[in-house]
């Protein structure tokens, strides 16, 4: 390495490290911000006849709803949720699903977020599959994939109230069929529903999920170009993975039928 190479290197170091970080935005610039991406937002959808100038509008939004994400460090599902609605009208369905992810991950009683993430998958390229024992599964503990942990919380408690009840009728009034009917039911459903909140906040604890956002995404046997393509066809925006191994610029996935590749980092983001 020359002198003159080393010495534009350390100027350069010298002015990154000089360069200041992006403040953090205040309660009032949070708030500002947000209804200026609203109206933006709004402006967009007003547009029938100017694409060109819906979009434009439709990125003010995105930039604004990013910004008040990253500098006002706020993580609120109603903030995914028009961040996605922007992505969506945008035709980037990538993002979109990946935001209403998030939001869902947040408030996942929400029927509009369910709703336009539904919809939204939709228009996904892919047709992934579910395995068929996990499709059977959803179909046996369907309260545990179609009921918000809010309803399974409030439906735990009403079955553990139910169960106190019918053990101190039993207490005052003698052990009948009935109060021992009801007890064993009711402490089913508490199993089942509190049950269900635990192996859910475990899952989220444990595992990651991802999206893919880039418009194609090769899979590949390996973590690098040089292997074989797991796939015929590339993977692409709006597909979603478990995650299963990170290395340096590459994720290691699996999709919902079971199988699995490596694909690039800069391709797709963990929810």
């Amino acid at each position: 390495m020359n002198i003159r190479l080393s010495l534009v290197i350390l100027f350069g170091l010298l002015i990154a490290a000089k360069a200041p970080a992006e403040e953090k935005l205040s309660k009032e610039q949070v708030v500002a911000l947000f209804y200026q991406s609203n109206d933006a937002f709004r402006r967009a959808n007003a547009v029938t006849d100017d694409v060109a100038k819906a979009n434009a509008l439709y990125e003010k939004a995105i930039l604004g709803y990013e910004k008040i994400i990253q500098n006002g460090r706020v993580r609120n599902p109603k903030l995914y949720y028009n961040l996605a609605n922007a992505y969506l009208l945008r035709d980037d369905i990538g993002r979109a699903i990946l935001n209403y992810r998030r939001a869902e991950k947040l408030d996942s009683s929400d029927s509009d977020i369910r709703k336009n993430l539904a919809f939204a998958r939709g228009r996904r390229v892919d047709k992934v599959e579910i395995k068929t024992e996990k499709r059977i599964l959803r179909t046996l503990a369907f309260w545990h994939y179609d009921f918000s942990v809010r309803t399974r919380f409030t439906l735990a408690c009403i079955a553990f109230a139910g169960f106190c009840l019918a053990l101190t009728a039993a207490i005052w009034f003698g052990r009948r069929a009935s109060l021992t009917t009801i007890a064993v039911v009711s402490i089913i459903f508490f199993v089942c529903f509190f049950g269900s909140i635990l192996v859910e906040s475990y899952q989220n604890g444990a595992n990651l999920s991802g999206v893919i956002i880039a418009p194609e995404a090769v899979a590949y046997q390996g973590d690098g170009h040089n292997y074989p393509p797991s796939f015929k066809q590339p993977l692409h925006a709006g597909t979603e993975f478990d995650l299963i191994e990170r290395r340096t610029g590459w994720f290691h996935i699996k999709l919902a039928d079971g199988s699995d590749g490596w694909i690039p980092q800069s391709g797709a983001e963990i929810i």
